[in-house]
């Protein structure tokens, strides 16, 4: 039969009612039916309708079957093979590519005269092909839904024709009742089906129509067969932006409408698929408005607005469509078709709080799933920490990040300019534990980093004096200290904190710190409680008990340390490591923020950490309970982190004036992001190993990778710019760095230097020379600006002015930029860079023991140089746990296609 179409052309429509859009009787061929989709569709849709594929085509396969629960399904190389076998069909499903789905219709069409239907499955097909699958489908008195859809299906029929209507389990969606479900998606025809059943109601046909910019069988059509459905007492639409189709239709019986897509019309290109992008007078505002119309409402029915009429309502949700309806269809006085089945409230199957105290409204209480995800829901809750994807890792971090705007990087979340208003043991355990940890735990941290720092009888001092002796750089005697910090002097203290995982991991600890948690219930095989004890050998080292008097003097709190000391023996320093370690990533692990491995590696972190800063100190400053005069228990009971890396690096405790600019220096250069030569140097390091295969991957390898890479321009380089202030400040008397009211022209100074520069830039250009560049500041951040400036440098003098501190260095470096600027030596005002910051805050730190000759200007290189290591220790930590989780082999290697030949 045809109907008048938009300006009065007449077309073809052949189905009259919606009970014959998906019926018992119809056959079905579908092409490709091999093809992925349909493989995962097929086999569900011809077992719920009871058999009603005859036959597939998938050329180069013919005599092969598709199994589904029904039985096979055959297949053949075309339309034509399965007819002249015997086979007969009245309907067509299309799953080919967009290029073969116009051929595939015209396949259908010419070789089948019993033809009346075709599903399109396929989408993004061109709009020349659409208008042609239109043609020959008017013209061979074929309806066509789609494409770009889900198909169709009857509940009441129980058939299901192309696509995923339904879901996996179409019986627990496609529940017999009044309403009949039109949508432009086709995910949401399900959807919006399992949501009427949570207020009653059942369903009649469901068409996914699709959303091409051509939808073959239209809200008209639908309307046409919607009138004539005896079944179907009330409809429900869910539109999108984009073409006219729901324009101007006058509804015989009662509609709910859900209109989405309003921030559709924002763009300026189409997107999803709304193929018809929204545009003048179509866009969502527009559909409303025509709905609105057709139901004579004046507003959006929403819950707390449930403006509704006996015609229909307008809905922009689809939680909203049950209520909607129910309240449509009782002004019609139609009551839902059963009674509710659940309600639309949030039910979570699992939960996650961080640890974080939620209000009551939103700490919703967990359900039992339903089969099976209840069972892999609770495989997952006896899962330890976080899993974490594998993937490839080249120019790539999970841990560390530039902001493409500030260039402030940020390490798990924390920009390093936060990082340095924190305590040095909150940045050390960052990396590891993805969380600035507690006052608790930094003292934890303090005590086992300190117990490794004396090196004093250990081969590890030897050999990095040696190498300190043979003139190399504080990253080769580091990087010395750490290759021997190898896998078998950690073995037992990994051991430990493996077992004590697995001895806590369902026992309801959720805080390590938590000394009140009865762990009496817990029992211990003799072969694990030797591992915590100490040996024969372990007999006369002090520093166990010196580890337990220290935790216990900062009051540290650590129940496994509580339950191992509940166990009768003497514990070794492995077992204290291990529980002060557990104890620190407790909380994250069980939070899920930190993988399991991440923990059990963690005392070898520590480790590597106290070893790493005990070898910066010659060997004559280690003595046995005494470090460069400190004694033990001083230093394990009182001394931070941030007071350890003074120590190494000047022979004194600071005070704590001095221990700021330490602590904050360290804490800017913890990263500049994953693509640092630092971070690529800890990175390859652990590809080259094999993450893939954990236990081959040497964390104290993938240390000396990032030391490697460190070098006098890549670490050392704050040297030079102390050097150049060394050189500026000679003869001037300076006394005190801190004291601004030191007498000397900052400003005279800089801009001599700036004349005599621009001299020197010119005298070198004229000679065809390099111009030699100024350290800490021939390196702007934001190129192109008039005025440059490095983030961590504004951070450091806004910090520095709030707090009222001074430092000359700093000051003149600021005056040089804009001198240098002012009289022409450069184009624009440089920034002073980070390096410079490192220069300025360290001369000032050990200018009073440089002036009294403790200190050579070869310490102070060292110094600087050390300075960076340990800042960038911390962050190359980061990168070695994330690529150990989620690296893998070999995957930091650059392509030989992407490698230059330089002659």
């Amino acid at each position: 039969m045809y109907h008048q179409g938009i300006q009065g052309i007449p077309y073809y429509l052949g189905i009259s009612s919606l009970a014959e859009i998906a019926t018992a009787e119809d056959r079905v061929c579908v092409l490709n039916i091999a093809g992925g989709e349909s493989r995962q569709v097929t086999p569900t849709s011809h077992a719920f309708s009871g058999g009603n594929v005859v036959f597939g085509t998938s050329p180069g396969r013919a005599g092969q079957v598709l199994k589904t629960p029904a039985g096979d399904i055959p297949i053949f190389n075309s339309v034509r093979e399965g007819l002249n076998a015997g086979l007969s069909f009245n309907t067509g499903v299309v799953y080919l590519p967009p290029s073969g789905a116009r051929d595939g219709v015209a396949e259908l069409i010419r070789v089948n005269p019993d033809l009346r239907k075709i599903v399109i499955i396929t989408e993004k097909i061109s709009v020349h092909d659409a208008r042609e699958i239109r043609a020959m489908a008017q013209g061979n008195g074929i309806d066509i839904i789609g494409g770009n859809c889900l198909g169709v299906a009857d509940s009441w029929n129980r058939v299901r024709i192309g696509g995923a209507l339904g879901g996996d389990h179409p019986e627990e969606s496609l529940i017999k009742g009044s309403v009949a479900i039109f949508s432009n998606s086709g995910g949401f025809t399900t959807t919006i089906a399992q949501y009427l059943a949570t207020a009653g109601w059942g369903t009649t046909t469901l068409i996914s129509s699709g959303k091409d910019v051509y939808i073959h069988y239209a809200c008209p059509d639908f309307a046409r067969a919607f009138a004539a459905d005896e079944r179907s007492q009330a409809a429900v639409l869910y539109a999108e932006p984009g073409g006219y189709y729901e324009h101007g239709i006058a509804w015989t019986k009662p509609v709910v409408a859900c209109v989405v897509g309003r921030w559709k019309s924002r763009l300026t290109r189409a997107v999803g698929h709304a193929g018809a992008m929204a545009g003048s007078g179509d866009a969502a505002e527009d559909k409303e408005r025509w709905f609105m119309e057709a139901f004579d409402v004046d507003a959006i029915f929403t819950p707390d607005n449930p403006v509704v009429s006996a015609r229909g309502a307008v809905v922009t949700n689809i939680a909203d469509i049950p209520a909607a309806l129910t309240a449509v269809m009782k002004l019609n006085g139609t009551a839902p078709d059963f009674a509710p089945r659940g309600n639309l409230a949030l039910k979570p199957w699992l939960a996650n709080d961080q640890g974080l105290p939620l209000p009551a409204d939103i700490a919703l209480p967990v359900v039992t799933a339903p089969e099976p995800c209840a069972s892999q829901i609770d495989a997952l809750g006896q899962q330890v920490g976080a899993v974490v994807a594998r993937q490839n890792m080249k120019d790539k971090s999970g841990a560390s990040v530039m902001n493409p705007t500030t260039q402030v990087t940020s390490v798990h979340g924390h920009e390093v300019l936060d990082l340095a208003l924190q305590p040095l043991e909150a940045c050390f355990a960052l990396p590891l534990v993805h969380e600035i940890a507690s006052e608790n735990d930094r003292a934890m941290l303090d005590v086992a980093v300190a117990a490794e720092v004396n090196l004093v009888g250990d081969p590890i001092l030897a050999a990095a004096d040696a190498a300190r002796e043979a003139g190399n750089a504080p990253n080769a005697v580091m990087a010395t200290a750490a290759l021997l910090t190898g896998p078998r002097r950690v073995e037992r203290a990994l051991a430990c904190t493996r077992a004590l995982i697995d001895i806590f991991s369902h026992s309801g600890l959720k805080d390590g710190r938590d000394e009140s948690f009865d762990s009496s219930h817990i029992r211990i095989d003799p072969e694990t409680r030797a591992l915590f004890m100490a040996t024969e050998a372990e007999a006369a080292d002090p520093r166990p008990e010196a580890m337990l008097r220290a935790i216990a003097a900062r009051g540290g709190k650590s129940a496994f340390l509580k339950f191992l000391q509940s166990l009768g023996i003497r514990l070794s320093r492995d077992a204290i490591l291990a529980a002060i370690a557990t104890t620190i990533s407790w909380g994250p692990l069980m939070r899920k923020r930190i993988t399991r491995l991440t923990a059990e590696t963690l005392p070898w972190y520590l480790r590597l950490y106290g070893v790493m800063v005990g070898s910066t100190i010659p060997a004559e400053h280690h003595q046995s309970g005494l470090l460069h005069g400190i004694a033990r228990d001083e230093r394990f009971g009182q001394w931070t982190m941030a007071d350890l890396c003074f120590l190494a690096m000047t022979g004194k405790k600071p005070t704590p004036e001095e221990a700021l600019p330490l602590q904050i220096l360290i804490g800017l250069l913890i990263s500049n992001g994953p693509g640092s030569i630092s971070g690529q140097g800890a990175k390859g390091a652990v590809s080259a190993d094999g993450p893939q295969t954990l236990g081959r991957v040497q964390i104290n390898k993938a240390m000396v990778g990032f030391l490697t890479h460190c070098g006098f321009s890549h670490g050392g380089n704050g040297y030079e710019g102390m050097a150049f202030l060394l050189d500026q400040f000679k003869d001037k008397g300076l006394t005190d760095p801190s004291d601004p009211a030191h007498g000397i022209d900052l400003k005279a100074m800089a801009t001599e230097f700036a004349k005599q520069y621009r001299r020197e830039k010119r005298a070198s250009k004229e000679a065809g020379a390099e111009v030699r560049a100024l350290p800490g500041v021939h390196h702007p951040v934001f190129r192109g600006k008039p005025v440059n400036h490095d983030p961590r440098e504004r951070f450091v003098a806004e910090y520095m002015a709030r707090a009222g501190h001074y430092n000359i260095f700093h000051a003149f470096y600021r005056e040089l930029v804009q001198a240098l600027y002012d009289n022409g030596a450069s184009p624009y005002v440089f920034c002073v860079n980070v390096d410079a910051i490192i220069a300025a805050l360290l001369l000032a730190l050990l200018w009073p023991d440089y002036r009294a000759e403790r200190l050579s200007e070869r310490d102070l290189e060292t110094a600087a140089f050390t300075v960076f290591l340990y800042g960038r220790m911390i962050g190359s930590a980061a990168e070695i746990d994330d690529h150990l989780n989620r690296g893998r082999n070999m995957d930091t290697r650059t392509p030989a296609s992407a490698c230059g030949f330089v002659v």
